[in-house]
C-alpha cells in the first residue's frame, strides 16, 4: 500500500516578470517563457520573499505542454 502523498503541479503568474511560473511534482519552480514550447524552454526559478506568485486555475496547464 502506498501511503505517500503525490505532489500536484501548480501554475502561477509572477507579477513582476508577468510570466508563467510552474511548481512541478517534485517541488521545483520553473519560469516559462512566452514561446510555442514553453516547457521545453523553461528556466529554473527560485522564489524570494519579494516574489508575488498569483495562483492560476489548473485548466490552463493544458496550454503549456507539461510532460506530467
Amino acid at each position: 500500500m502506498n501511503t505517500g502523498t503525490k505532489r500536484m503541479v501548480a501554475l502561477f503568474v509572477e507579477k513582476s516578470y508577468q510570466q508563467w511560473v510552474v511548481r512541478d511534482p517534485e517541488g521545483n519552480f520553473w519560469l516559462l517563457p512566452a514561446v510555442d514550447d514553453p516547457w521545453g524552454h523553461r528556466q529554473p526559478f527560485t522564489p524570494t520573499p519579494e516574489t508575488e506568485l498569483e495562483p492560476v486555475p489548473g485548466h490552463y496547464t493544458s496550454l503549456l505542454g507539461f510532460p506530467f
